[in-house]
């Protein structure tokens, strides 16, 4: 059988890294499309042969970029304009610049558009930058575009990596309060390569909860490195109640970011950010992560053990 041509949009980002590394042992044919001055140098370190050059803000770069002459197979979007993790990122990568994604996907005739989506995202509606994935979601439906979404929920590591230094220290930093699903990175990036080239086309237009078999609060988490690095361990808000609860609304204010982040912990703290169909995930990617091994992977992967 022949390998299967997927395209990666974000692919030098965090996630997009990680997910090229899962494409590659499933043994797809991966291309990357960057923009023009993205740093190529890891990528092609972990094999990456083909690049093309695009840009989610620039539609004509995309049609380029996702021409039917490269014959893909399927297109996988982890990108991210919320983060802000480079200088021409923003809000509008999750909005327009997806639905100009989608538009060239759907011109090239790609069969198969895999979409990191957000857990519940669509009943963020007070969380814009949530709510965003799910307006993509419904954007592939309306045009047709065959696509599988993929909804994690918190992220157990972050980029930049502060939690490791914390940890070490025995204090677990922790930005809510409330109990909430969640997924280490490298299994999000399996799912995805699974949903680009494994799971099967009766799997399409759907979207699909992804995370750990069971929600997580603070206690859980403290519990769980607590027991994997056999030592005690504090936990410790990042952000201090009282800076949350009037200082941060003000800035929010006049500031966009810091008004998603505001609105998305009080979201989450409600607790409807956890998945309602566990069972789903377990039938397509096989048995759920516990909570101790996903942190016992994690601090293996970072040198704690």
């Amino acid at each position: 059988m022949s390998k299967k041509k997927v395209i990666v949009a974000g692919a030098t980002g965090y996630l997009g890294s990680q997910i090229v590394k899962e494409l590659l042992k499933q043994g797809a044919d991966v291309t990357a499309m960057v923009r023009a001055g993205s740093n190529r140098s890891t990528l092609i370190e972990m094999g990456v042969k083909y690049f093309e050059v695009g840009d989610m803000m620039d539609a004509s770069s995309l049609n380029q970029a996702l021409s039917p002459d490269h014959g893909f197979d399927a297109i996988v979007a982890s990108a991210a304009g919320y983060t802000r993790r480079k200088k021409r990122d923003s809000a509008k990568t999750d909005t327009v610049g997806y639905k100009n994604l989608v538009d060239a996907t759907k011109k090239a005739g790609i069969p198969r558009f895999v979409l990191i989506s957000i857990l519940e995202s669509d009943k963020a509606t007070t969380v814009p930058h949530f709510h965003n994935k799910f307006l993509i979601e419904k954007y592939l439906r309306e045009e047709k575009q065959p696509y599988i979404a993929l909804r994690p929920g918190a992220f157990l590591d972050q980029t930049p990596d502060f939690i490791i230094d914390k940890i070490k220290k025995g204090i677990l930093p922790t930005f809510l309060t409330g109990t909430y699903g969640i997924i280490y990175t490298p299994q999000l990036a399996k799912y995805t390569a699974m949903a680009a080239v494994i799971l099967p086309d009766t799997e399409l237009n759907t979207s699909i909860d992804v995370g750990w078999e069971r929600p997580v609060n603070e206690k859980i988490l403290k519990a769980a490195y607590a027991s994997v690095l056999k030592k005690d361990i504090q936990a410790k808000p990042v952000i201090p109640s009282f800076v949350l609860k009037f200082i941060l609304p003000i800035v929010g204010k006049f500031n966009d970011n810091i008004y998603d982040m505001i609105q998305m912990i009080k979201w989450i703290d409600t607790g409807i950010y956890i998945s309602k169909n566990t069972e789903k995930q377990k039938e397509l990617f096989g048995e759920l992560p516990t909570v101790e091994e996903s942190v016992r992977h994690y601090c293996s992967d970072r040198g704690l053990i």
